[in-house]
């Protein structure tokens, strides 16, 4: 039932453009996995074998953690409607900031968002896809806008020691960066 792939075709990037929700999953020796969905249009297909993704600053910073300790990084789409399928790309991930030098090309091809603090740009090594008969049907009803609402109460001074205080080691003690500039947002 599972297949796999060395690249990412145009069939799995079409796949991938119809999916509004992905879940990220990252490890590092001696720390908890993190798992965690992501919405809110953030993610785009660079080439055949490199993706990125938005990142706004929610509940922690682990993904950033994870990746500067292990680099490892699964993405998981699951489709909700028909046809039934799961992809997982497989790579590993670098947190690009606002301060880092290929930060302007990356973030060109997104739509910043309030709360913007990193995108994550993953070397694909590998695709999987599998039946995803278990999964359930589901529509999806509409876009949160609460964490964008939340974040538009912040001056980019206060959202910058936010991620000083708050985002610069994870839950297990690692060690993190944080944006030292906050990007101007294009958001909706």
């Amino acid at each position: 039932m599972a297949e796999f792939f060395d690249h990412i075709s145009d069939d799995h990037r079409a796949f991938i453009a119809r999916q509004p929700v992905f879940f990220v999953a990252t490890a590092a020796a001696g720390a908890r996995i993190n798992l965690s969905p992501k919405g809110m249009d953030s993610f785009r297909v660079l080439d055949e074998r490199r993706v990125a993704y938005l990142d706004v600053g929610g509940s922690g910073n682990e993904t950033n953690a994870h990746l500067l300790a292990d680099g490892r990084i699964t993405v998981m789409f699951c489709a909700f409607d028909n046809p039934a399928l799961i992809m997982r790309l497989y790579g590993r991930g670098t947190p690009v900031l606002p301060q880092d030098a290929g930060w302007d090309a990356l973030a060109a091809g997104f739509e910043l968002l309030p709360g913007t603090r990193q995108i994550f740009e993953i070397a694909v090594d590998g695709v999987q896809t599998s039946c995803g008969w278990g999964v359930p049907h589901m529509a999806l009803e509409r876009e949160r806008r609460t964490l964008s609402k939340y974040h538009a109460k912040f001056t980019p001074e206060a959202m910058l020691e936010v991620y000083a205080t708050e985002n610069a080691r994870s839950i297990d003690g690692l060690p993190a960066r944080v944006p030292t500039v906050v990007p101007p947002e294009t958001g909706r």
